[in-house]
C-alpha cells in the first residue's frame, strides 16, 4: 500500500470530540425509560411477582412481566437457530434458568422513577436445585451434536502414549467477561408493525433477521442503526433478551423506550468467555520430534443453547505431527449462554497447548523456539492442503532478536535484576482467514468526492479506516476525499464485525467496486471529445483525470465528466466473494507474543518489563490501527493471563465481583515496553489486497507467553489462569 496505509483513524476526531453518536445517544421524541428486574434465584420458577407498588410509583407507564406480556408471533414458532438468535424467549412463562434472568420490565417518564420504581418488584419462587461449578457437573458432559463437534483424529488414536518421553497436563480457564467501556443499550420504536433500533450490535445484518424471526416480521421492514459500538469483544454477536424485552415494550406502548444495562448485568446477561477445562497429552522422541498429541476441552454452556467454540482447533494443525486426537465437550450448567470473546477458542486453547509445548521443551532440556522449530509445519496437516502463505519462521527470529531471547537461560530462576527474577517466555498463536460474501456501493458526488456505503459497522478496529485507505489507493485520492456510510441497515448488506475477517471481506468489495468505478470513469471519459479515438486499453485515470497514457497533454478531468454526465452514471454496487482457487488452500493468520517479565519472590508480584508482539497478517492495510489491534490483544492477553476471572457463589449461582471494583481489567499501563512488528509480506490467495487477519491473532498466544515466562522466572507452573500473587509467592524459587 501507498503513503494512505498510514493515514489516521477517520472516525478519530468524530471519537475524541464528542461528537460520534453511540446508539443510546441517539435524540428521540417521546423516549421513556426502561430496565430490567432480574431473578435473584439461579433455577426455578416464579411463584408470585408482585409489581404493583412498582405500578403505582409516579412516572410509571407499564411493568411487563411474563403474566401481562404480548408475546411476539416467533415465540411460538420454532427457535431461531442462527447465531444471532436467541434461544431464551424472554418473559415467555414462570421459568428461571438463571441467576439475574429478567423477569420484569419497568417503564417510566424518567431515568430515576424508572429506577425507583424497579425497586419495588418483590417476587417470590418455587426453588430447584443448581448447577453452576463445571468440575462438579463433569457426569453431564455431551458432545455437541454438529459436524463442528465431532472428534478428530490422524493417525493413531492417543498416539502420544505410546512416545519415548510424556507429557500430561490439566490446564483451567476461568469465566472471563467482556466489560467493554459502552454498556449494552438499545433504543426501540415502532412505526406501524415496522421495528426500528438504535442497538449495540457488531452484526446489522444479523440482527435485522433474528428480531424479524422474533416478531414475525419480513427482514426489510426491520431498521438497525449501529454505527458506532463503545467496545464490544464479542458480546454483540447476538441479539439478547434485553434487546427483545425493549421491543416488546415499545410496541405496548408506542412510545420509544430506551434500556441501557447497568453494570452488574453486563457480568450475567450479556455472554462471557466460558469456563474451560483442558488436558493436554503429549509425547515425542528424545531428540525432540513431536509423536503425537491429543487435547481435550469440557467447557460450560447453558441449559437453553448448545454453545461451543474452537478450543481444540489450534492442536489440529500448528506443528508437524502424525497422530493427532482432539475432544471437545460441553456440560449445561444453569448459567446464561457463554458467547465467542475475543481469540474465540483459539485464545483458550492457545494458553493449553503452547503452555504444554513450553512444558515438553523443559522435560527435553530444549529452547522453547528450537522444539517448536523441529517441529515446524510445511503444510496444513489436518486439511491436507499447502498454506497460501506462513511466515511464521520470521516472526519468531524478529521476536527473539527484539526481547533479548539471547539472554534466557534453560533453568528457571537463573536470571536476576536487582532483588527481581527476570523470565522469558513466548506463545504462539493463529485464527483462520475467511471471507464472507459482501456488498459495497461506490460512487462519487456532485464535488468529486468517493463514497464507500455497506452496512458492516466498526466495534473499534478501524473498518473505516481500512475503507478509506483501500478506496483512495484503488482510485488514486487522497484520503480526506473519501467518505465512508455503514453501521446500518439499508445500506449494500455487510458481514458481521467479528472473527478477523472484515477486512477480508469488505475490503476485497471495496477494492472490486472502486475497480469497477474506475473502469466506469475511465469509459464515460472516452466517449468525451478530449480523447476521441483513443482506445480503452490506452486510457488510464491518475491525479483526477482521465488522459492518454502516450500523450497526457490529452485529458478530461473528473469534475469535467461530473459536470457533463448524470451523477448516477458514476456508481457501482458490486458483490465480492472468495475465489474458487482458495479453496485449494489452508489460509490462516500466524501471531508470536514474547514476554520478559520481572517476578518479586517475597510478594509475588508480576511486572511485564517488555512484551514484543509480532504477526504474519499478509498485506497490512492500514500500520497504525494494525499497530492498534497487536497492542489491544497483547493487553486483553494480560487479563487472561493475570487478572481476570468472574468468581460465582456456587450455593446461589451468582456471581461475587460483578464490578470493576473486585474484576480486573488490563490497561496499557500494565506493559512498562511494548514493540510491534509485522512481516508484511502479501498473501497471493486471501484476497485481492493479499491482507490476513488481525483483531484474534492479535490476542492468541499471549496469556501462554505470560505462564511459560513466569514459569522461567520462578519455577513455578501455574496452569489454572489467573497468575495471582498467591500462586507464585509461597513456592517460588530465589
Amino acid at each position: 500500500m501507498s503513503k494512505t496505509s498510514n493515514i489516521n483513524r477517520v472516525d478519530g476526531f468524530a471519537k475524541v470530540t464528542g461528537s460520534a453518536t453511540y446508539s443510546a445517544e441517539y435524540k428521540t421524541a417521546g423516549v421513556v425509560y426502561a430496565c430490567l428486574v432480574g431473578s435473584t434465584i439461579a433455577k426455578g420458577r416464579i411463584k408470585t411477582i408482585d409489581t404493583k407498588k412498582a405500578e403505582w410509583a409516579p412516572g410509571v407507564l407499564a411493568v411487563i412481566t411474563h403474566l401481562n406480556v404480548d408475546k411476539p408471533a416467533g415465540y411460538e414458532k420454532a427457535k431461531d437457530k442462527h447465531n444471532f438468535g436467541q434461544p431464551l424467549q424472554i418473559f415467555k412463562d414462570d421459568s428461571v434458568l438463571y441467576y439475574d434472568q429478567p423477569i420484569a420490565l419497568v417503564i417510566a417518564d424518567t431515568f430515576e422513577r424508572m429506577r425507583y420504581a424497579a425497586s419495588l418488584i418483590k417476587a417470590d419462587y418455587f426453588k430447584e436445585e443448581h448447577s453452576t461449578e463445571l468440575k462438579k457437573a463433569a457426569e453431564k458432559e455431551k458432545k455437541v451434536e454438529t459436524d463442528k463437534g465431532n472428534d478428530y483424529h490422524r493417525g493413531e488414536h492417543d498416539g502420544y502414549k505410546n512416545a519415548e518421553v510424556i507429557l500430561e497436563t490439566e490446564y483451567t480457564i476461568p469465566t472471563e467477561v467482556h466489560n467493554p467501556m459502552e454498556l449494552a443499550n438499545i433504543i426501540a420504536k415502532w412505526d406501524g408493525n415496522k421495528p426500528i433500533l438504535y442497538t449495540k450490535s457488531q452484526g446489522v445484518e444479523g440482527t435485522r433477521r433474528s428480531v424479524a424471526g422474533v416478531f414475525g416480521v419480513p427482514v426489510e421492514d426491520v431498521e438497525v442503526h449501529a454505527e458506532y459500538l463503545g467496545g464490544a469483544f464479542g458480546m454483540g454477536l447476538h441479539t439478547w433478551p434485553y434487546e427483545i424485552a425493549a421491543l416488546i415494550g415499545a410496541k405496548k406502548l408506542n412510545r420509544p423506550v430506551k434500556l441501557v444495562l447497568h453494570r452488574e448485568q453486563m457480568f450475567t446477561n450479556v455472554g462471557f468467555r466460558p469456563y474451560t477445562i483442558q488436558k493436554m497429552g503429549l509425547g515425542a522422541t528424545k531428540d525432540g520430534k513431536l509423536t503425537g498429541l491429543t487435547h481435550e476441552a469440557v467447557a460450560m454452556t447453558s441449559s437453553y443453547e448448545d454453545f461451543m467454540e474452537g478450543t481444540v482447533n489450534m492442536s489440529r494443525f500448528i506443528y508437524d505431527c502424525p497422530n493427532v486426537s482432539t475432544r471437545y465437550r460441553i456440560v449445561p450448567l444453569d448459567i446464561s449462554t457463554p458467547i465467542w470473546m475475543r481469540g474465540p477458542g483459539e485464545a483458550t486453547g492457545s494458553f493449553a497447548l503452547e503452555c504444554a509445548m513450553d512444558e515438553m521443551a523443559y522435560k527435553l532440556n530444549l529452547d522453547p523456539i528450537e522444539f517448536r522449530k523441529l517441529n515446524y509445519a510445511e503444510k496444513d496437516q489436518e486439511q491436507n492442503k499447502p498454506w497460501s502463505s506462513k511466515f511464521l519462521l520470521e516472526c519468531y527470529e524478529g521476536g527473539m532478536e527484539r526481547i533479548g531471547w539471547k539472554n534466557r537461560k534453560n533453568e528457571p530462576g537463573s536470571v536476576k535484576e536487582g532483588n527481581w527474577l527476570v523470565g522469558y517466555g513466548m506463545g504462539t498463536g493463529t485464527f483462520g482467514c475467511y471471507r464472507s460474501p459482501t456488498s459495497v456501493k461506490a460512487k462519487f458526488l456532485a464535488n468529486g468526492d468517493l463514497v464507500l456505503q455497506c452496512s458492516v459497522n466498526d466495534m473499534g478496529p478501524g473498518t473505516a479506516t481500512m475503507m478509506t485507505a483501500i478506496g483512495a489507493e484503488v482510485i488514486g485520492f487522497p484520503s480526506e476525499n473519501v467518505i465512508i456510510e455503514m453501521g446500518k441497515s439499508g445500506l449494500p448488506k455487510g458481514p458481521t464485525q467479528g472473527g478477523s475477517a472484515t477486512t477480508s471481506s469488505v475490503g476485497s468489495a471495496v477494492h472490486d467496486a472502486c475497480n469497477l468505478l474506475l473502469n466506469k470513469i475511465i469509459e464515460l471519459g472516452s466517449k468525451n471529445p478530449a480523447l476521441k479515438g483513443i482506445a480503452l486499453t490506452d486510457l488510464t485515470f491518475e491525479n483526477g483525470a482521465v488522459s492518454s497514457k502516450k500523450d497526457k497533454s490529452k485529458s478530461v478531468t473528473l469534475a469535467a465528466l461530473l459536470s457533463s454526465n448524470k451523477l448516477e452514471d458514476f456508481e457501482v454496487e458490486n458483490l465480492s466473494k472468495a475465489a474458487e482457487e482458495a479453496k485449494k488452500y489452508s489460509i490462516y493468520s500466524f501471531s508470536v507474543h514474547f514476554v520478559k517479565v520481572l517476578v518479586n519472590p517475597n510478594l509475588g508480584k508480576i511486572r511485564l518489563a517488555h512484551v514484543v508482539s509480532c504477526a504474519d497478517i499478509g498485506t497490512v492495510i492500514s500500520q497504525k490501527t494494525s499497530a492498534g489491534q497487536m497492542f489491544g490483544g497483547a493487553v486483553g492477553g494480560i487479563g487472561m493471563g493475570l487478572m481476570e476471572a468472574l468468581e460465582i457463589d456456587h450455593r446461589f449461582g451468582r456471581p461475587i465481583n460483578n464490578n470493576f471494583a473486585d474484576y480486573h481489567v488490563p490497561v496499557n499501563a500494565d506493559i512498562e515496553k511494548q514493540e510491534v512488528f509485522f512481516v508484511n509480506k502479501k498473501d497471493p490467495i486471501s484476497n485481492p489486497m493479499g491482507t490476513k487477519g488481525l483483531g484474534e491473532t492479535a490476542l492468541v498466544g499471549m496469556a501462554p507467553a505470560i505462564a511459560n515466562a513466569v514459569f522461567n522466572a520462578t519455577g513455578k507452573r501455574v496452569r489454572d489462569l489467573p497468575i495471582t500473587l498467591d500462586k507464585i509467592i509461597e513456592t517460588a524459587k530465589v
